[in-house]
């Protein structure tokens, strides 16, 4: 697998900025212009791109099918949902064309060998494969033949599953990158399994991320502190949303803090420092904070310094606090008045 790889101009991989990617899935409820609201939110909040699911009710499910979550009144089965979060493929042009015109990478999911075909006529520059498709392995060599990145989400997989996929994409090429994520809506922080993000890497040598449920911005920046080069976080307008993800999906608001947290955690670690410098650079202020040895009262010459006879008090100009072991128990050449700060000569 390939260390890293470029999504239309976008780098992804260690070394790169963090690829973020805002998680739309079916926030808009099969409204298209919801869809095209959730694109200029999202674009004011720094991520790179946008990602939407395409459904095609004939070509993925049937009667048979259960509601995850049942709570659409309107919908009599899922295929019904389904057919209800269709969009036409000129409609899916003028999204994709949307997120062009506002810097975005426009990313959807296919769920069909139909939904990939009309992806691939958009044009669309890489592939996410949700967690329930990772082991449809005549699509994913279906896409893995288009030759363009894939970006892997692990959520319902044994490591053998995601083997699988690996092997069958790389029969065509090897720019994969691989999301841990554990499908739980919303996703408790006992089930994040962040340490999967190191295993990843370590299995695969590729692109590693962290797609979360959650529904809070920790996650996502706890992923890029262990590394993550990809994060996907689903997304609403508001806690006030309607449907089956708002528990697990973070506001416009929250997306724009994990954006800027990332950003902040990705230059605080490729920014090292030495100790020793940063305190050598900090003289006047370890002047200012630091204690120095002063005297708390009046002392005769000749009298044996104890500790009952010193304050340690700021500023640090003197001699240090931590020098006193030094002065304890000598006896005073001189006199000294309480609040004199101590020095050498008062024992020469």
């Amino acid at each position: 697998m390939e260390k890293s790889f470029a999504v239309n101009g976008h780098m992804v991989g260690p070394g790169h900025p963090c690829f973020v990617v805002a998680e739309i899935g079916q926030a808009h409820d099969g409204s298209l212009g919801a869809a095209h609201a959730y694109i200029d939110a999202v674009a004011k909040t720094g991520v790179q791109a946008v990602k939407f699911q395409t459904h095609i009710a004939e070509a993925e499910s049937s009667p048979d099918e259960k509601f995850r979550v049942a709570c659409f009144p309107q919908d009599s089965t899922r295929y019904d949902y389904w057919k209800r979060m269709e969009f036409t493929e000129n409609q899916w042009v003028t999204l994709a064309e949307h997120a062009a015109d506002r810097g975005l990478v426009f990313l959807s999911t296919p769920f069909s060998f139909d939904a990939v075909e009309l992806l691939e006529r958009l044009g669309v520059p890489a592939w996410k494969i949700g967690s329930g498709e990772t082991g449809n392995l005549a699509m994913l060599e279906k896409i893995a033949k288009t030759q363009k990145p894939i970006l892997l989400s692990s959520g319902m997989s044994y490591w053998k599953e995601i083997d699988e996929a690996i092997s069958v994409i790389s029969r065509y090429h090897g720019r994969v990158g691989v999301f841990q994520c554990t499908t739980s809506y919303p996703c408790p922080p006992e089930k994040l399994g962040l340490n999967v993000i190191r295993e990843i890497c370590d299995r695969y040598g590729c692109p590693t991320g962290l797609s979360d449920h959650s529904g809070t911005i920790y996650p996502s920046l706890a992923a890029v502190a262990l590394g993550a080069n990809m994060i996907e976080a689903h997304v609403v307008l508001s806690r006030d949303s309607f449907g089956p993800d708002v528990t697990s999906s973070v506001t416009i608001e929250e997306l724009k803090v994990i954006v800027e947290g990332v950003r902040f955690t990705e230059k605080s670690l490729a920014s090292r420092i030495d100790k020793d410098l940063e305190a050598e650079a900090m003289t006047d202020l370890r002047q200012l904070f630091g204690r120095s040895i002063y005297f708390s009262h009046d002392l005769e010459q000749g009298h044996e310094l104890a500790l009952s006879d010193i304050s340690l008090k700021k500023p640090g100009t003197g001699i240090p606090a931590q020098m006193l072991d030094r002065f304890i128990t000598k006896k005073l050449t001189k006199a000294c008045s309480g609040g004199e700060q101590l020095k050498e000569e008062h024992f020469s």
